[in-house]
C-alpha cells in the first residue's frame, strides 16, 4: 500500500546553499497507479573522469553503448561528482547533501554520521511510494542508515525480482573494471599490449611521457572500452524484457581519476565526471530537452537525488534540508538548468593521508583554496603509490628529470589555485598572483567563504573533534556556526597581505580557544611554506618565536603538534620531542593518526634535518596491526 503522506528532503540551490527547512512530499494523483511511472537505472563506472571518452574528451576512446545512449537523451557536459573518492561521493549521491554540512566528508569514515532529521538515503523515499529498489552491489556510505533504502543490496540484486510487472523500480549497478587496482600492474605488464595505440595517446602536460606512463593511460581507456561494453548488456537487458522505453538510464562515473593527479584530488580530473541520460520514448513528455542534446548547465551529485524523486513523481516543496535540486522532469526547464554555472567540491582525508581542500567553479573560473598548502599534493598513500605512474612520477622528481609543471605536483602549493579552464584545462597555470586576475579571485573567494560558513563547514572542527557531534551533525554544525566562522576567518589569514596577517597570526595563536590555536598555526604554516620573506620574518621575530615555543608544550596534543610542524617549516627548533609529547597524550586513534601526518610531512621536508622512525614514537593504545596509522609507523622505517 503506497502511503498517502511522508516526509522527503529537497532544497533549492542557486548559487551558495540556503539554510535547510523540512518539506512535505507525496505522490501526486497523476501517479497513484504504480505502473504509470517510469523505471530509473543508474550505471556507474568506478574511477573514472569525462576525460577517457572520445563523446566528452577527443584524446578519449570510442564508447558506442554509452554514445547510443546519448543520442536516445541528453548529454550533460559539465557533471561534477562534489567529492573525489568513492565513500565520500557515494554519501553525497545517496542523500544529496554537501559531505562537509553532515559529516561525512572523510574517507575511510573513522565512524558514521546520523542523518539529519527529515534526510533519508533517498531510494527509501521510492520504496514507500511503490518502488522495488535494487542495488548491485556497492554502497560504501559514511552514514547510518535510518529507513532502509533498498528492498535488495547485493551481487544478486536485480529489477527482474520485483513483485509484479507493474512494479517500477530503482536500480543500481556499478562496474569496477575502472576502478583504480586495475593499475596496479607489475613492470612485466608493459611488454604486453593495449588495444589504445600508445604512440597516439595523450598525457597530460604534468605527466612526463614515459613508456610507463602511455602504457597507463592506454590500458585505462582499454578499460573504459570494457566498461561500455558492460553498458550494452544492461541496455540489452531492459530492451529484452520490453521495459527500456519505460526506464530513464543513467550512466556516470562515480567520481574523477583515475591516473595520477585524478582520484582524491579536486582538480578537473578528480570532479568531471561523464553524464548522459537516455531518455526513454514512454516518458518522453517528462524532458524539457531535444532528444541528442547537449548541455553546458551545471549538475553536482547533490543535484541526482532530487532529479530521481522528481522524475519518479514524487512531489516536492521548493526547499528542505538536503542541498540539491532537480535537473531532470516535470516542470524542469531547459533553459534553467542551462543556466546553471555553479559547482562546489570537497576533498578530506583519503585513506591515511590528511588534506583540507575546497573548491568554487564558476562557468570556466575555478578556485581551489588549499587550507594544508604546505603539505604537496604527493604526500603519500600507501594505496595510491601502488601504482607504477605515482611511482615512476616521484622517482623523477627526486632524481631531477621533470620540469617545472611536472614537479608542481610535489612542492608545497600555494593557498589560493585560480585556473581559467577555458584556457587551462589541466589547472596548472595559477592565476591568483596576477593583479589582471584579481577581482575574479576575489569574487571567488568571497562566494566560496560564504558557502563554506552557510553551509557550517565541520571540515573546521578537524576530524577528532567531529567525531563528537555525529550524533547529530547538522543540529551541531547550526549551534556552532559562529565558532566555524570564526575558525574560517583564522585560517583565511593566510591569504592576507603578509604585513596585515602578522598581528591577527599573534592574536589568533595566543587565544583561548583551541582550535584557534590550530587554525592559526595552519595559517602560520602555510604563509610560511609559500612566502620566502614571510618565512625569514617568522624566524627573526623573536615574540613571535617564543610564542611559536611556548605552544609546541601546548596541553592540545593537536595544537602542540602543529606548533612543532611549523617550527620544523621555519627550521627553528627540533619538532621530535613535541611529537613524542604529544602521541603519548593523544586522546583518540583518529587524534593519534593526524599527527603522524604532521609528522609524515615534516619527515619528507626538503633537506629534513629532523629524521624520524617508528620506534621514536609510543602510543598510549596499540594501533591496529592492519590499520591506517600502522600504515604511517610501516612508511616511517622505510628508505
Amino acid at each position: 500500500m503506497i502511503p498517502s503522506m511522508f516526509r522527503v528532503a529537497i532544497c533549492s540551490l542557486a548559487i551558495l546553499c540556503v539554510a535547510p527547512i523540512v518539506a512535505q512530499a507525496q505522490p501526486s494523483p497523476s501517479t497513484a497507479k504504480a505502473s504509470s511511472r517510469p523505471n530509473i537505472v543508474w550505471i556507474m563506472s568506478e574511477d573514472n573522469s569525462k576525460h577517457y571518452l572520445k563523446h566528452f574528451d577527443e584524446t578519449g576512446v570510442e564508447t558506442p553503448a554509452i554514445e547510443a545512449l546519448a543520442a536516445h537523451g541528453v548529454t550533460f557536459d559539465r557533471a561534477f561528482s562534489n567529492a573525489p573518492v568513492c565513500s565520500t561521493a557515494r554519501t553525497t549521491l545517496i542523500t544529496g547533501c554537501y559531505g562537509p554540512r553532515i559529516g561525512t566528508q572523510f574517507h575511510r569514515k573513522t565512524e558514521p554520521a546520523t542523518l539529519p532529521q527529515g534526510v533519508e538515503m533517498f531510494p527509501a523515499w521510492l520504496r514507500q511510494s511503490g518502488y522495488y529498489t535494487t542495488n548491485s552491489s556497492k554502497e560504501d556510505y559514511n552514514a547510518k542508515k535510518r529507513m532502509q533504502p533498498w528492498d535488495d543490496s547485493s551481487r544478486k540484486a536485480s529489477w527482474k525480482n520485483r513483485p509484479s510487472a507493474d512494479t517500477p523500480f530503482f536500480h543500481v549497478v556499478t562496474f569496477a573494471d575502472s576502478h583504480e587496482g586495475r593499475l596496479h600492474f607489475g613492470v612485466d605488464a608493459l611488454q604486453k599490449p593495449t588495444d589504445f595505440d600508445q604512440a597516439t595517446v595523450s598525457l597530460q602536460p604534468y605527466f612526463p611521457d614515459t613508456q610507463v606512463f602511455r602504457h597507463t593511460a592506454a590500458f585505462y581507456r582499454d578499460r573504459m572500452s570494457i566498461i561500455d561494453e558492460k553498458v550494452s548488456g544492461v541496455i540489452d537487458q531492459l530492451s529484452q524484457a520490453g521495459e527500456l522505453e519505460n526506464t530513464f538510464v543513467f550512466y556516470f562515473g562515480d567520481h574523477g581519476g583515475v591516473l595520477p593527479r585524478g582520484k582524491g584530488y579536486i582538480y578537473e580530473s578528480g570532479l568531471h565526471v561523464p553524464l548522459v541520460v537516455r531518455v526513454p520514448d514512454n516518458y518522453r513528455k517528462l524532458v524539457d530537452r531535444e532528444i541528442g542534446s547537449r548541455t553546458n548547465g551545471f549538475v553536482s551529485f547533490i543535484d541526482f537525488a532530487p532529479t530521481v524523486l522528481h522524475l519518479a513523481g514524487i512531489r516536492l516543496d521548493k526547499a528542505g534540508p538536503i542541498d540539491g535540486k532537480a535537473f531532470l522532469g516535470p516542470r524542469i526547464e531547459s533553459a534553467d538548468v542551462d543556466s546553471r554555472e555553479t559547482a562546489f567540491g570537497y576533498a578530506d582525508r583519503m585513506d591515511e593521508k590528511y588534506d583540507l581542500v575546497r573548491s568554487i567553479r564558476v562557468g570556466d573560473w575555478k578556485l581551489i583554496r588549499c587550507f594544508e598548502s604546505f603539505q604537496p599534493d604527493a604526500m603519500w598513500a600507501d594505496y595510491r603509490y601502488e601504482m607504477l605512474a605515482y611511482q615512476q612520477w616521484r622517482a623523477r622528481y627526486h632524481t631531477g628529470k621533470l620540469n617545472d609543471v611536472q614537479s608542481q605536483f610535489f612542492k608545497p602549493r600555494p593557498p589560493e589555485l585560480l585556473f581559467n579552464l577555458a584556457d587551462d584545462p589541466d589547472e596548472v597555470n595559477n592565476l591568483a598572483g596576477d593583479p589582471a586576475h584579481g577581482d575574479r579571485l576575489t569574487e571567488l573567494r568571497t562566494k566560496l567563504t560564504a558557502h563554506l560558513k552557510q553551509t557550517n563547514d565541520l571540515g573546521f572542527l578537524t576530524e577528532a573533534s567531529m567525531l563528537k557531534v555525529l550524533d547529530a551533525p547538522v543540529e551541531n554544525g547550526k549551534r556552532m556556526s559562529e565558532e566555524i566562522a570564526s575558525y574560517i576567518n583564522t585560517v583565511n589569514i593566510a591569504v592576507m597581505p603578509w604585513d596585515q596577517a602578522s598581528e591577527a597570526l599573534l592574536s589568533a595563536i595566543n587565544s583561548g580557544d583551541m582550535l584557534q590555536r590550530y587554525w592559526a598555526l595552519v595559517a602560520a604554516s602555510s604563509i610560511a611554506a609559500s612566502n620566502h620573506s614571510a618565512n625569514r620574518d617568522m624566524a627573526a621575530d623573536d615574540t613571535f618565536v617564543k610564542l611559536l615555543r611556548r605552544r609546541t608544550l601546548d596541553t592540545e596534543p593537536l595544537v602542540a603538534s602543529r606548533a612543532a610542524q611549523l617550527a620544523a617549516i621555519l627550521r627553528i627548533e627540533d619538532p621530535r620531542p613535541t611529537f613524542q609529547r604529544a602521541l603519548k597524550l593523544s586522546q583518540s586513534p583518529t587524534e593519534a593518526l593526524q599527527i603522524f601526518n604532521m609528522v609524515r610531512h615534516v619527515n619528507a621536508l626538503a633537506g629534513n634535518p629532523y629524521p624520524m622512525g617508528s620506534k621514536l614514537f609510543q602510543l598510549p593504545f596499540n594501533p591496529d596491526p592492519k590499520g591506517l596509522i600502522q600504515q604511517h609507523l610501516d612508511h616511517l622505517d622505510q628508505p
